[in-house]
């Protein structure tokens, strides 16, 4: 483009051959990956995975800002480089120290248009191109990354199932009349595992058991069946057969197209780090730790959630009729908002993402010995850190989540099946159609009034008689 310094000639003196080549490939490829999608698209329909194909639109939708980003960028890139400053406000907020790079060794790319006024491009050709590159990278790898460990998540959860067949032959099985009909609280194996006795010394016992149990087993079929029993008996008390273990997945699945969007929040905060990326600050560095405590907390937090529910039965009773009954409640979880913790592991895996994506495109961008980069030690504990947050995100706290977050007071709209979704949605939709003609015919007050159904954008399912 005119203006940038670049080596080489113009399109009109480029062979027809070598732009037809390349506009080919760029095409193919395109084509490729589009037609790959609506396949994929299509499959996840036909097995009825509506969730899962939910989530794959919106790939697809983080795929056409990133488009639309790259064509701005494109496009405005020639006005861009025309922005002109004076040279001692390019000398600030720096990510490397000009001692490495000094600015009198600057490409023929910064001089041009500016220099003949003395003064230096805002954002140089090569750094717009840097940044361009750096937006791709961001976007492709926050995409790959939540759908591996929400995929890998999943499949953890798939292996609750012989739990939930394991619970439903036992309750309703030949075995059942041999069962106790009363539950001796603090014999129960629930009880054993996770009561951690009375007192104030119970409740730091509490939260370093809870912390410390998110590495190993942390979710037992003890666990399991507890919190499946008071679930149940909560929602769906007419239903003892309710398959627990679908809901859980459905769940799961419908949560899964919130995780691979980059909200933009999210972009705030990529841009105050670019911001603050300043030489000798090491931010990149500190950075790496965030998700990492942020990780540790939600885990501990869930596993603490399931030691409440225990610790509320074996203080209360010391033997009951029947099952043990764990109480569901929004009091155990911060703020009362068990989709607080949706948000918080999505900008985990947002920003473990976006140090991975950092890492490789300054590697691929300006080498592995750039300055940006940092020491040899730095960069080891930065991609430890990284895989560590992956292994135990995926493995632990996001079937812990997908379980715990359950023994809230509402139950979500996967409770229904998707024909079920779809006729409540309908009726609802007619109960409200009735309801505006009512109050527009109506000469005095109304005693009786439909009753709505609704799903709030936290996707829990409520009834209300208006």
């Amino acid at each position: 483009m005119g203006g940038c310094g670049d080596e080489g000639t113009s399109l009109v003196y480029t062979p027809t051959w070598v732009v037809a080549a390349v506009c080919t490939i760029f095409v193919a490829v395109s084509l490729a990956l589009e037609r790959g999608l609506h396949h994929l698209g299509k499959y996840l329909k036909r097995k009825n995975q509506k969730s899962l194909y939910e989530a794959l639109l919106k790939v697809q939708e983080e795929l056409m800002l990133l488009g639309f980003i790259s064509l701005l960028l494109t496009v405005s890139q020639s006005l861009i480089v025309k922005i002109c400053v004076n040279p001692d406000a390019m000398t600030h907020f720096l990510p490397c120290s000009l001692s490495t790079h000094p600015l009198e060794e600057e490409e023929p790319s910064t001089i041009g248009y500016c220099g003949a006024k003395n003064k230096v491009p805002l954002l140089p050709f090569e750094a717009l191109h840097q940044l361009h590159n750096f937006i791709f990278f961001l976007a492709i790898v926050h995409v790959v990354y939540s759908v591996l460990t929400s995929l890998i998540g999943i499949e953890k959860i798939r292996e609750w199932k012989k739990w939930e067949e394991s619970i439903v032959q036992e309750n309703f099985g030949s075995q059942q009349a041999l069962r106790p009909m009363v539950t001796h609280v603090h014999q129960n194996e629930f009880i054993k595992k996770r009561f951690t006795g009375f007192g104030k010394s119970s409740i730091i016992v509490s939260w370093l058991q809870a912390f410390f149990k998110q590495f190993y087993a942390s979710v037992t079929k003890a666990d399991y069946t507890a919190l499946r029993h008071g679930f149940i008996m909560m929602h769906c008390r007419g239903n003892p057969k309710f398959n627990f273990h679908n809901y859980v997945l459905r769940a799961l699945e419908d949560d899964f197209k919130k995780v691979v969007g980059i909200h933009w929040s999210l972009w705030v905060f990529v841009v105050i780090f670019l911001l603050l990326n300043i030489d000798g600050w090491h931010l990149y560095f500190w950075l790496a730790f965030l998700p990492l405590v942020l990780l540790l907390a939600v885990g501990t937090k869930l596993e603490h959630v399931i030691t409440q529910l225990a610790q509320e039965v074996a203080e209360k009773h010391v033997a009951v009729e029947g099952d043990l009954v764990v109480q569901p409640s929004d009091d155990h979880f911060w703020f009362n908002r068990p989709q607080l913790i949706l948000k918080l592991i999505h900008f985990i895996l947002f920003q473990n993402a976006f140090e991975i994506a950092f890492t490789l495109w300054v590697w691929v961008q300006f080498g592995f010995r750039s300055c940006i980069m940092g020491r040899l030690p730095y960069i080891i504990v930065r991609l430890v850190v990284a895989v560590f947050i992956q292994v135990l995100c995926s493995h632990s706290t996001l079937p812990l989540y997908a379980l715990v977050t359950q023994m809230g007071t509402h139950f979500k709209k996967a409770i229904f099946d998707e024909h079920v979704q779809v006729s409540l949605v309908g009726w609802a939709q007619k109960a409200k159609k009735k309801k505006s003609l009512a109050r527009r015919y109506s000469q005095g007050g109304s005693t009786d009034a439909p009753l709505e159904i609704q799903t709030d954008s936290t996707g829990k399912a409520t009834s209300s008689q208006t």
